[in-house]
């Protein structure tokens, strides 16, 4: 008679075998393993420990150890059955290829010509023979057919192999994002059935123009929705061929298109100022420096100063540049390289630029929702979007920082150097920021702008910034008779819901002596300057400007969470590549 052991601390199931020696570690098991044939004529022993001696399970053990076997039996039959559906389905497979060998597909030359087209002008060619070109998006396979649905840039088709076109090596071996040529009769899908486009291709020829790896190197593998964000951003070549990323992208084109019509009807002219310059804008704790012939130069931080040279000649002026700013920030709302949309005008006032501002914008959301393909594109990726109403609210800086400590938003208290102060949190023991209200002199900062935006829900025109809060040309609020506290500017940040500051404003100076007096204060050579100075030696006038953040602006129309996800490669600290 054959005796088992099993020890249900130092046992192992798996690669036990019942002896003394080598015992399982549950009845179930054991039971499981035992042969049908030996099963009446097999004892069992059993022990909590090493410390216990073997004895015979009791009763309800043993019966409860046997339903348990019958699962683990189940378990078996299953795996086998699995196992043996997949050799079925390599065998099937490999007969298959074998068989697709011998299958050439060509093209019949009694069919009528086919019409080369893009996917996007299909619709005329319905019930003609076509050829397309593009990348395979997706593909299913449904007994004898399989169906594809081809992406060309301009559009997405639905194609149909069937017959031989669906036997030959390339269609049993084709993967997802090989690119490939497609012929066939273009029909429209009966109804109450849905295609892109309306319609699909019923393929008599195609070929394969360029193969992609399946197995380990296949495109689902390298990438998918729950790819790490640092993977996400190598393969950022890849994640443009997505339906999200290429809308987006999409949507940026028909947005940028949008703002040169608007400025078109207001008589604005496009240039293109220099990236490389000798000049800041900003500040030069953000300039990305360089040698340039053996001269210092900097990549811009806004073409702002030469727009303003442009006035005279060519009245209002914009451009779409991209901007460069060396900050360490890793927030979801900054890049180190963006695109500025920047416009100056000549002749106004700071209500008449807010007013500038507000139209520019809302017929540029007009244009793109009056259009039925850009409409789409944002309510695929902004379903609820609204179109903002008119007037923007306008809040004073004064009234921002009232309006804050009203609703509790506080901000961090810093010392005089600038740090951070914190304390000892007594539940978490960890070290809190001390949180304080905000005072008159703050710079108001971007959680709080966005607290403040989320809570109103509706752009708002922050202006008046106190003047050590801005750059050195803006123009200076008059001061009323015995008026004391901080000097403000005619400056102007407008917000946006979710996003926060979207466009930065403001008149400039237009006196030569007090732009003088500016470049002293902040301590910067005006001989490098003298360009700019010169505006205001030959025919000075009061005018202003503004540059808006394109990948903001794409944010929040498309409700993206970062505006990485709004630019072709972003540019972060770190990250410089593809």
């Amino acid at each position: 008679m054959l005796t088992v052991y099993i020890d249900q601390t130092s046992g192992v199931d798996a690669s036990g075998n019942g002896s003394v020696d080598q015992p399982y570690q549950s009845l179930a098991f054991a039971l499981f393993s035992t042969p049908t044939a030996e099963a009446e004529t097999t004892q069992y022993q059993i022990r909590k420990d090493a410390d216990a001696l073997y004895d015979a399970p009791t009763q309800s053990a043993t019966k409860k150890a046997k339903k348990d076997a019958q699962g683990l039996e189940k378990k078996r039959l299953k795996a086998q059955a699995e196992e043996r559906e997949l050799k079925e389905k390599a065998e099937k497979r490999e007969r298959r290829l074998q068989e697709s060998k011998k299958i050439v597909l060509t093209e019949d030359p009694s069919l009528p010509k086919p019409v080369k087209s893009k996917i996007v002008k299909l619709e005329s060619f319905r019930e003609q023979r076509v050829r397309v070109s593009g990348w395979v998006h997706r593909r299913r396979d449904q007994q004898e057919i399989t169906f594809i649905v081809l992406r060309d840039g301009t559009g997405y088709l639905q194609a149909v192999l069937t017959g031989n076109a669906n036997k030959t090596y390339d269609a049993v071996t084709l993967q997802l994002e090989a690119s490939v040529e497609l012929t066939g009769l273009l029909k429209a899908v009966p109804e109450g059935q849905r295609a892109p486009g309306g319609h699909e291709l019923v393929v008599d020829y195609w070929r394969v123009l360029g193969a992609a790896p399946g197995a380990e190197e296949a495109f689902t593998n390298r990438l998918n929705e729950q790819s790490d964000p640092s993977i996400l951003a190598d393969l950022r070549h890849l994640v443009l061929r997505g339906e999200t990323a290429s809308s987006v992208l999409r949507l940026r084109a028909a947005l940028l298109s949008a703002f040169r019509q608007s400025y078109a009807d207001s008589d604005l002219l496009e240039v293109t100022p220099p990236c490389m310059v000798q000049t800041q804008v900003e500040g030069g704790a953000t300039l990305f420096k360089f040698d340039y012939y053996g001269q210092p130069a900097f990549l811009t931080q806004s073409s702002q100063l030469y727009l303003e040279t442009c006035l005279p000649s060519l009245g209002d002026v914009f451009c779409i540049q991209e901007s460069f700013r060396a900050e360490n920030s890793h927030t979801r709302r900054h890049l180190s390289e963006y695109t500025h949309l920047e416009a100056e005008l000549a002749f106004i006032t700071f209500d008449d630029l807010m007013t500038h501002i507000e139209a520019i914008i809302c017929d540029t959301v007009d244009k793109l929702l009056v259009n039925p393909a850009t409409a789409a594109l944002i309510k695929t990726l902004n379903p609820h979007f609204k179109a903002p109403s008119r007037p923007f609210m306008r809040m004073s800086y004064a009234s921002a920082i009232a309006w804050l400590n009203e609703h509790k938003i506080q901000r961090p208290a810093e010392d005089a150097d600038g740090n951070v102060i914190t304390k000892k949190d007594e539940e978490t023991g960890k070290d809190e920021p001390v949180m304080v209200d905000h005072e008159i002199g703050d710079d108001i900062a971007e959680a709080a702008e966005r607290q403040m935006t989320d809570i109103i829900a509706s752009p708002i025109f922050l202006y008046g910034f106190p003047a050590e809060l801005k750059a050195f040309y803006m123009q200076k609020m008059p001061r009323k008779e015995g008026e004391q506290g901080p000097v403000y500017t005619e400056s102007c940040d407008l917000l946006m819901p979710g996003v926060g500051e979207i466009v930065g404003g403001s008149m400039r100076i237009a006196d030569m002596e007090e732009l003088l007096a500016a470049y002293k204060r902040e301590g910067i050579d005006p001989a490098p300057y003298y360009w700019f100075t010169d505006q205001r030696k030959y025919g000075t006038c009061q005018h202003g400007g503004y540059g808006l953040g394109v990948e903001r602006f794409l944010a929040w129309l498309a409700n993206r969470f970062t505006v990485r996800e709004c630019s072709l490669y972003p540019r972060w600290p770190g990250r410089a590549t593809p």
